[in-house]
């Protein structure tokens, strides 16, 4: 049976292709797109993504994090940012053990601890929110022009790989 760890491991590595899938399909000249006044834009959700893998090396780096929202950038740009925070967490995979794995970490807003769980939970957390705001993004694209790519199996758009 795996650890979670492993599962952990697995699983960002198999997410990260489909990210860039959905974070590419979305047009320069739509990046602006909300459903709604209260949405966050295409180009803001992919910054906060991209944000948010850095705030998880970060935490994986030095067991605490204070987050801050991600200043504005253009979805290109966030793409080279989650690209580059990405890989800041896979070396850092690497040489994760079991006890780093279990060691507490904490997850702070404007300076007050707002979360404290082990590394692994949090790094879950990041995980499934990044999926979450990724399905929220790949709602955006049809109604911006854009076709959606395949993430876990075909789409009316892309019948996958």
């Amino acid at each position: 049976m795996k650890s979670a760890r492993e599962m952990f491991v697995e699983s960002f590595r198999a997410e990260r292709p489909k990210f860039l899938r959905v974070f590419e399909a979305v047009p320069a000249a739509e990046a602006g797109y909300r459903p709604h006044p209260r949405s966050n834009s295409a180009s803001e959700i992919v910054t906060m993504i991209a944000g948010e893998w850095g705030d998880a090396a970060t935490l994986m780096e030095h067991g605490r994090v204070d987050y801050a929202p991600p200043p504005a950038a253009g979805v290109r740009d966030s793409i080279t940012l989650f690209q580059k925070n990405a890989a800041a967490i896979e070396k850092r995979l690497d040489g994760l053990s079991d006890a780093a794995w279990e060691k507490k970490a904490q997850f702070a807003m404007g300076g007050n601890v707002a979360w404290e769980a082990p590394l692994g939970d949090m790094l879950f957390g990041f995980l499934f929110d990044a999926i979450h705001h990724r399905g929220q993004l790949s709602t955006y694209l049809r109604p911006m022009g854009a076709k959606v790519p395949s993430i876990y199996g075909p789409s009316a758009d892309d019948p996958g790989q």
